[in-house]
């Protein structure tokens, strides 16, 4: 399989591609701006938009790709060198609801499917029988009907970004963070961010802002009222809130990475440096975990009984559910022979969340030291599976197991950037609860036994989506917290803030609890936030009115959501 240098390929590509509008320090129009090749030094220029969207993940690439074919000039920055986030440089293949083959996403969502499956199909040396396949999974995996390489992910959405790049219509600045807001009132004047390799900053100035970062950075800059972590059950009167309120309990987040196995041949890694540590960590949980973490033991998520897992790269058939088959990426079975390449499992599993320290709170340093040791974690257990993991015929280890580092685009094997499951969430218009969305807490507040709980019809609808309310063990030492959810709605209320007016949520950064965040922060779902919000930036900009008008207007509200369902924006769930 050949190995791509990623970042020169990006480079070239936004080289050829971005272009932008004049600069006020003079640029002339249609001249490139790729972020890295910006010069040190120099004075803060100022680049103008319609509409400044701050992180290219799901829901930043929906969201600008949506302001784009509505007609915005569009900035979208990246904090890495990938765009895509869950998908790409965090490396998780998608999780998805049962349906979704048949609807319960947005039709661009649909047609970055479409696309996965035709990329392989034109750029891989694939079976007759899995090209002909409609409903190919490149994996195999079990946790997806579409689990594929992060790299192809990344190649789809570059795709579809293209024609907006080429017209100068999209400015995208990658490895670039947000520094800090001017702030006037209740609206946001400008972002001024850096790029990360050359130290070069830009004022970013623009009518609407979109915050679609991975852990919301754009609130504390801008002031935007923001919660984090748990809310107390006196405060939601959810049915599984915490009893009290804790800032820093915050789902565990996981460095994922990519295995590939290779029967007959040794490639163990170095001994990590905190291996002693991590193969004897107990995870200090309520109720307890079910023993070590680096074990094929866990807890059961659903009643938090001890239960036993299977690993065999081999596939042969396993009790247990296999976890490498679970998040397969890549089956060799699909592919013609003498091509290369064997079986490769994507490892975002429990034994490698992180659930020492929270992201989002602590001190920049803190951070990067909680990062750092999850890193170590991951390489922990990567080590453990090539030398202490049971394996069926009485042995220990798989030390053909070979760490893909190039498919993660790193030199350390493990992907770019943290899975994070949880962020910072604005006080919304409108907090969805678990009132809503959980199928026991809904029949409670209907009278109704479980099984008869309907889910709310909002109004205000803006995209759907589906998923149990998944929440990993925690900082402050939940254990997981995992039940049944009952299909839901996205109300448009929910991207809104309660006060600042020139701001849209697009992610996991939405107006959610902790509880609810549980089941809105899944790839299809975080699509359909930044959609909605991208849609959202451009009607209003239109109709030169703001979101808070159009979420209180049943004219403006009517007539918005009629032309995203004209897009192909799903709305409502089908009443069967």
């Amino acid at each position: 399989m050949a190995h791509w240098n990623r970042r020169n390929v990006l480079q070239s590509a936004m080289a050829g591609l971005a272009t932008t509008w004049a600069l006020r320090s003079g640029r002339a129009a249609g001249e490139t701006l790729p972020a890295a090749a910006a010069p040190a030094g120099g004075p803060v220029r100022e680049l103008e938009a319609d509409v400044v969207i701050i992180g290219a993940g799901m829901g930043g690439v929906a969201a600008a790709l949506a302001a784009a074919r509505n007609g915005l000039r569009v900035v979208l920055t990246e904090p890495t060198d990938w765009i895509g986030g869950q998908l790409t440089s965090q490396a998780v293949p998608p999780d998805e609801h049962s349906a979704i083959e048949k609807h319960g996403a947005n039709q661009s969502y649909r047609e970055f499917r479409t696309r996965v499956r035709d990329y392989y199909r034109q750029n891989f040396p694939l079976t007759p029988a899995a090209r002909e396949n409609p409903l190919l999974n490149p994996g195999n995996g079990s946790v997806s009907r579409l689990c594929h390489e992060p790299r192809v992910a990344l190649a789809v959405l570059q795709d579809m970004l293209a024609p907006h790049l080429s017209s100068g219509r999209l400015t995208l600045l990658l490895e670039t963070e947000p520094v800090s807001a001017e702030v006037e009132g209740d609206r946001i004047e400008s972002v001024r961010v850096r790029s990360t390799r050359s130290g070069k900053e830009y004022q970013l100035l623009a009518p609407q802002f979109i915050d679609a970062s991975e852990l919301g950075d754009l609130l504390p800059l801008t002031k935007t009222e923001f919660v984090t972590g748990t809310e107390a059950k006196e405060e939601t009167d959810e049915l599984h809130a915490a009893a009290t309120a804790n800032p820093l309990n915050q789902q565990a987040f996981t460095i994922c990475f990519a295995a590939e196995y290779r029967p007959g041949e040794n490639h163990v890694i170095d001994q990590p440096a905190e291996y002693a540590f991590w193969s004897k960590f107990v995870p200090a949980m309520t109720p307890p975990w079910s023993g070590r973490l680096l074990d094929l033991s866990y807890s059961n998520p659903r009643d938090l009984t001890p239960k036993k897992l299977g690993f065999d790269p081999t596939l042969a058939p396993t009790k247990a559910l296999n976890l490498f088959r679970y998040r397969q990426i890549r089956n060799a079975a699909f592919f013609t022979e003498n091509t290369g390449g064997g079986n490769v499992t994507l490892v975002n599993w429990p034994q490698n969340d992180y659930v020492l320290g929270p992201l989002i709170g602590v001190s920049k340093e803190e951070a990067d030291r909680h990062v750092a040791r999850a890193k170590q974690l991951s390489l922990s257990l990567m080590y453990w599976l090539q030398t202490e993991c049971p394996r069926p015929d009485g042995g220990t280890g798989y030390p053909g197991l070979l760490l893909r580092g190039d498919m993660m685009g790193t030199e350390d094997g493990l992907a770019k950037a943290p899975y994070v499951r949880e962020a910072r969430r604005i006080e919304a218009l409108f907090t969805i609860t678990e009132h809503f969305v959980g199928r026991e807490n809904r029949a409670r507040m209907l009278g109704q036994p479980a099984d008869r709980a309907t889910p709310p019809e909002f109004p205000d609808s803006v995209g759907v989506g589906s998923y149990h309310i998944d929440l990993h063990p925690s900082s402050a030492g939940d254990n997981y917290i995992d039940f049944a959810s009952l299909p839901f709605q996205i109300p448009l209320r929910s991207l809104i803030p309660k006060r600042v007016k020139n701001l849209l949520a697009a992610c996991k950064n939405i107006g959610t609890t902790h509880i609810t965040n549980g089941c809105y922060r899944l790839h299809p779902v975080e699509w359909g936030i930044g959609e909605a919000a991208g849609c959202l930036a451009s009607f209003q900009h239109h109709r030169k009115t703001t979101s808070h008008a159009i979420a209180e207007s049943e004219t403006l509200l009517g007539e918005f959501q009629t032309m995203i369902r004209e897009q192909g924006v799903e709305t409502h769930w089908p009443k069967s």
